[in-house]
């Protein structure tokens, strides 16, 4: 699904990433965890084509994805507010999002349907503009329309943050059953160990934009990496 081939990022003549190789299979469901500075972020935007490349290939299908759209048609993807319009109410929002991507209003009403829970009465039909919602549920708007687009692909930054406990145990779930049940491809970063293993299926550690440790997820993982991310 993704390969990056010698691929760096450099900031003001310093190097905020460099990844010499990483491969993510369609159907994966890969972590990334790393302490603040470590280049999640960076790495996510330059997957996204946000900011360009100093060097290396990023590749979806085996296509490059700069100046290139075709793999825009099976990714979706939430990373922070700025991918919301916030002049707009959560239900124009996805409306937009509906017909950008050529779904049908039919599809829209069972979307609204299957995640009822999901939203929990605080998002659809408050008349509010996405700026005027708590933190919160503009990320469940984010994260909702990520979800909308029915995508092969999902890269998501930090997506637990902000949300409630009961929010979180959802789209734990939710993301979960996309991956094993649809096969859907998941990239996510998070600072929440606990939750990223229990969502992903391998796990990466970047340190100084540099992939230190690449792992299978087991029943161990988790306490493999409280100890490594331990304060000595």
């Amino acid at each position: 699904m993704l390969e990056l081939q010698g691929v760096t990022k450099q900031f003001n003549k310093a190097f905020e990433l460099t990844i010499p190789s990483l491969k993510i299979d369609s159907g994966e469901s890969l972590g990334v965890v790393g302490n603040n500075g470590a280049g999640k972020t960076t790495l996510f935007s330059l997957i996204l084509d946000l900011i360009p490349l100093t060097a290396g290939k990023i590749y979806s299908k085996k296509e490059p994805v700069t100046r290139s759209d075709h793999w825009k048609k099976y990714t979706a993807a939430y990373l922070d507010e700025r991918f919301l319009i916030d002049f707009l109410t959560p239900e124009e929002y996805f409306e937009f999002i509906m017909t950008t991507n050529g779904l049908s209003p039919s599809s829209l009403s069972a979307f609204y349907q299957a995640y009822e829970s999901f939203f929990n009465h605080e998002v659809i039909g408050k008349n509010k503009y996405i700026r005027q919602l708590s933190k919160g549920n503009q990320k469940k708007t984010g994260l909702a329309g990520a979800l909308l687009q029915n995508p092969e692909l999902l890269i998501l930054d930090e997506p637990f943050p902000n949300l409630d406990p009961s929010t979180v145990i959802q789209l734990k779930s939710i993301l979960t059953r996309l991956n094993r049940d649809q096969g859907i491809t998941l990239f996510i970063s998070s600072h929440d160990l606990k939750h990223v293993t229990e969502v992903c299926q391998r796990i990466i550690i970047l340190e100084d934009g540099k992939i230190v440790r690449d792992i299978k997820t087991d029943k161990e993982t988790l306490n493999d990496l409280e100890k490594y991310f331990t304060v000595k």
